[in-house]
């Protein structure tokens, strides 16, 4: 049974349609990445899962326990974020707001879940540190982090490599597969690195001109007939 399905999408923005009849699933313990030229409506098709804004048509149905609030985003960051004066435990605390209700504090039961996941991601030493101070890499383990704290199920990945290093970006692939191979978290993540995507994914969305999606091998058959043609 499907986590999520999207069924004859068309996304965009007051009139500027990006993408139309986009439809696909994501399973419990899937690796989903999408692969697209830019401008083709990605991140527009995150933000929509998220409840950021609307679809133009079509229908996004969330089943199997998961819940829209209960999906992990790690949105790409800007420098603005990157410079945000707040220290690493209150960054990655935060990630359990959808959960506090009217509360205006953290509950012993959701501070341990904050503390839990900085240890799985080998950041719990830099708890107290300013979030600035950071290099990139550990400032991506921080967001991936915040983003455990909302969920069990579904993480949302928007370029989680881009700005890092090529060992930071090893790192981060190495956490996220792990994530989704050891916990059974079901993966989505935008990249523009196809032959990273093709290493631990399971199913490919491809967006653009044209739709495609399927398993990684169906995608690379069909990416080597283009070769060949």
């Amino acid at each position: 049974m499907p986590l999520l399905e999207c069924k004859n999408l068309s996304l965009g923005y007051n009139k500027n349609i990006l993408v139309q009849n986009l439809s696909f699933n994501v399973n419990a313990g899937d690796y989903l990445c999408i692969v697209g030229e830019n401008g083709s409506g990605k991140t527009t098709l995150m933000r929509t899962i998220l409840g950021l804004q609307k679809a133009i048509d079509g229908q996004i149905i969330f089943d199997g326990g998961l819940e829209k609030n209960q999906i992990g985003y790690l949105p790409q960051q800007t420098q603005v974020q990157r410079d945000f004066p707040a220290s690493v435990y209150e960054i990655v605390v935060s990630g359990l707001q959808g959960k506090t209700g009217l509360r205006p504090f953290y509950n012993a039961s959701e501070k341990q879940t904050a503390f839990k996941n900085m240890k799985r991601l080998g950041i719990l030493p830099l708890a107290k540190r300013s979030y600035r101070e950071l290099s990139g890499g550990q400032q991506q383990r921080v967001l991936l982090a915040r983003a455990l704290c909302a969920t069990q199920k579904m993480l949302l990945l928007d370029e989680p490599i881009t700005g890092l290093d090529p060992a930071a970006a090893e790192e981060m692939y190495r956490l996220v597969q792990d994530l989704n191979k050891s916990d059974g978290i079901a993966i989505m993540m935008i990249s523009h690195d196809v032959g990273e995507a093709l290493k631990d994914a399971n199913k490919i969305l491809h967006i653009g001109k044209n739709i495609f999606f399927g398993s990684k091998e169906e995608y690379s058959a069909l990416e080597e007939k283009k070769w060949r043609s």
